[in-house]
């Protein structure tokens, strides 16, 4: 036994000195696999940011110390504290299933009288979590290598992905982009992959006026600007061109992407991206600064201190277990207590208003969707009743004014059930209302700023719930559906038609595929 252990030893270690090694500068690091089946290489967990720990907490990150010392292989996985409202883990699941399946739902709605009992860690979690990854085709990576200062027509196109997670939850490897990479071969010569972390909850995403005085508002924004400078300064040494980067995310991620574009009102220079792919780009309007202000109070409640700074001086366990038990009990059926704010620097104002007064980047490619059935999702089930949306408005919207409550619920989505306003239930027009306040609406202002020459599309496979998309932009054929989806992938042509289109647009700027029905094989800009 102890012969085969020292000869597998020795095999491993083998195979792992003929891995490349690419130089950062700051550091060595090497690619941890490649495949025999698809013929990527993975750069897994490169650090691009310092630890965002003691006095870096709720701060801009800053570049990392040099460490040439040793190679790095990425072998230690890298998350950033997690956390889940307790409507999400208990309730809803059990809500659409009853509504999937037409069977009764009699769960108590009630969110404040389920006890709130911590989830076991996942053990790749850290504050310390400012890490990418970088998967790369051999053929792509290996021109870059081999020519010295390779021309810029052999550089291959670049797509970041920024995930989704209602800004609380999500991590860079949660999606396997193996699938999504080798569309990329069929239609063209190959993409650079890039995901990259950012922090979460009141790490990330703390706001008002205490933070502003002493931190950074947003700082998970920062953090994306932060990965989205390095993918500029680094991917050549990967085979990618730092001038043809497509940046996509969905949900939360698109909902970044929408911050990232409107970035201090366009007054900061170009983008560190040509290309922007929004999928259901979420956000939930915060329009009061008191609020922010209070969220960040109440965070420092749980953790019985008075300041940031007293903040800065805990142990990374105490933060981690507040910031779950906030989002947990604190988040409204429907959302998760933090995301972007304003904040009077990063983001001016709502980028609502930014993108319809012409505050953002104007030199970019768009593409942008959303699904038809958004806000299903995170429509509690005490919206069935006919004071549903009157509640969901108070309850989301807090600093809403009474006489504009009225006009959404009188005028703009009047109960009427006839089906003439898209709805025919107090449930379906209550998630009609969360799906365009949310959701829909971000996606006509981006096609209202460019003037409609956006890539605009809607995902409409039933049943077109929220994040349903994702699995047929990642699909891999073969694989299973996620063991946590409630709907699978129905449909693999028209995954493998998505895919074509993404990575068209990511690598000639405009989408097509030769799985397309002929006349849409190459897709048009927008017109509505």
């Amino acid at each position: 036994m102890t012969v085969i252990f020292t000869l597998l030893t020795l095999v491993s270690a083998c195979y792992a000195s003929r891995l490349p090694i690419v130089d950062l500068g700051y550091e060595l690091h090497q690619a941890i696999s490649l495949s025999n089946t698809s013929g990527l290489y993975n750069f897994s967990n490169i650090r691009y940011a310092a630890p965002p720990v003691g006095n870096l907490r709720f701060r801009a990150p800053v570049m990392p110390k040099q460490n040439r010392t040793e190679v790095q292989t990425g072998e230690v996985g890298r998350i950033c504290p997690q956390a889940t409202p307790l409507w999400e883990s208990d309730i809803e699941t059990a809500f659409l299933l009853s509504l999937l399946s037409g069977t009764a739902f009699n769960q108590s709605t009630n969110i404040s009288s389920y006890p709130y009992v911590p989830a076991k860690m996942d053990p790749r979690t850290t504050e310390d979590c400012l890490f990418l990854d970088v998967v790369v085709p051999k053929k792509i990576f290996d021109t870059a290598q081999h020519t010295p200062l390779v021309p810029k027509r052999n550089l291959a196109p670049v797509l970041v992905w920024i995930y989704g997670g209602g800004y609380v939850a999500g991590e860079k490897s949660s999606e396997n982009a193996t699938g999504l990479i080798e569309r990329s071969m069929v239609v063209g010569d190959g993409i650079v992959y890039v995901a990259i972390n950012y922090r979460l909850g009141a790490f990330g995403w703390l706001g008002g006026e205490t933070i502003i005085k002493n931190g950074t508002a947003n700082a998970a924004l920062h953090d994306q600007r932060f990965a989205l400078d390095w993918v500029y300064k680094n991917i050549h040494l990967f085979g990618g061109d730092p001038t043809r980067v497509t940046v996509m995310g969905e949900s939360a991620g698109g909902g970044s992407i929408m911050h990232q574009v409107t970035a201090y009102g366009g007054n900061a220079g170009p983008s560190p991206f040509q290309q922007a792919i929004l999928q259901s780009p979420g956000w939930v309007p915060i329009m009061d600064d008191e609020q922010t202000e209070k969220t960040l109070q109440q965070f420092l409640g749980i953790l019985n201190v008075s300041t940031i700074e007293e903040a800065r001086n805990l142990s990374s366990a105490k933060l981690i277990a507040a910031n779950a038990y906030q989002v947990a009990t604190q988040s409204v059926y429907g959302g998760f207590t933090y995301g972007p704010v304003v904040d009077g620097s990063f983001v001016p104002a709502m980028p609502g208003q930014l993108l319809a007064q012409g505050n953002f980047d104007h030199n970019l490619n768009i593409m942008v969707g959303h699904n038809a059935d958004e806000g299903l999702e995170f429509t509690s089930p005490d919206s069935r009743s006919s004071t549903g949306l009157d509640v969901v408005l108070q309850a989301q919207f807090p600093k809403m004014k009474q006489t504009v409550r009225e006009q959404i619920s009188a005028v703009l989505y009047p109960p009427t059930y006839d089906g003439s306003y898209g709805y025919t239930s107090p449930l379906t027009r209550t998630a009609l209302v969360i799906s365009d306040a949310i959701f829909v609406c971000n996606t006509d202002y981006f096609n209202r700023a460019y003037h409609n020459q956006t890539y605009a599309y809607e995902f409409s496979i039933a049943p077109a719930l929220h994040g349903q998309d994702t699995q047929y932009t990642f699909y891999n054929k073969g694989s299973s559906a996620a063991a946590a989806s409630l709907v699978s992938v129905s449909n693999a042509t028209v995954a493998q038609v998505m895919q074509d289109y993404f990575t068209s647009f990511a690598q000639s700027g405009r989408p097509s595929s030769p799985l397309a029905p002929p006349s849409t094989r190459m897709a048009s800009k927008a017109r509505s």
